[in-house]
């Protein structure tokens, strides 16, 4: 097989611009599904079925319906109501942010109830405040549990960000599919972007075992 390595040196930049996007938008993702996850995981676990319900119904349909399809309703439906000219990479952001709120929900709800309810209780008995003891006691335990779900959380945003390109956010798959329509080659930018994902993922597992042993011995 001719393997043309000048493709990929031409494209070497522009991969590297995607490289850098696909990371930040991750980043972002992450970040912001987590504020929204916590706020939902812990509006799950309420008592108050009027405020329970609507967050088990957001966390059914962004864990029940595909992320493309999610995207393309931010992109062409929620974005144009918003911005006279939606740009492609902020609707990314917003679909895995939305997306990964839902799963991030699921981790807080699953650690938090994962420590023991005495905890909270003795936490109550010396005085403390319900917000109080969640502060303090029960979520640096249960952030503890909650680091390999969390990378991996981190892990599937880097891989879902390539769906990016299908409406045209310059991300890495984006620049991949470029270089495929310009030159007509498969091999070359396929094989270049899944070998860039494949380093992405590899690191971020790596620091996952790292973690997990920091904290595991403390």
């Amino acid at each position: 097989m001719d393997f043309r390595f000048d493709i990929i040196k031409e494209y070497a930049p522009f991969f590297l611009q995607g490289v850098l996007l696909t990371i930040g938008l991750s980043i972002i993702a992450i970040i912001a599904g987590s504020i929204l996850g916590l706020a939902i995981g812990l509006g799950k676990m309420s008592t108050k079925r009027f405020v329970r319900l609507p967050l088990e119904w957001y966390i059914n349909f962004f864990r029940g319906t595909p992320l493309l399809v999610q995207m393309l309703l931010v992109h062409l439906g929620l974005m144009p109501l918003l911005f006279s000219q939606p740009s492609a990479t902020v609707s990314l952001a917003v679909s895995l942010s939305l997306n990964s709120a839902a799963y991030v929900a699921e981790i807080f709800r699953a650690g938090i109830q994962s420590i023991d309810k005495g905890q909270m209780e003795a936490a109550r008995s010396l005085g403390m405040t319900h917000t109080q003891a969640m502060r303090y006691v029960i979520l640096p335990q249960a952030l503890k549990r909650m680091i390999p779900p969390f990378t991996n959380e981190f892990i599937v945003l880097i891989k879902d960000s390539s769906l990016g390109a299908v409406i045209a956010a310059p991300e890495l798959m984006y620049w991949g599919k470029a270089a495929q329509g310009q030159y007509y080659r498969v091999w070359e930018p396929y094989l270049t972007v899944a070998f860039i994902y494949l380093l992405l993922t590899l690191s971020l597992s790596k620091l996952l075992h790292y973690l997990e042993r920091k904290y595991s011995n403390q």
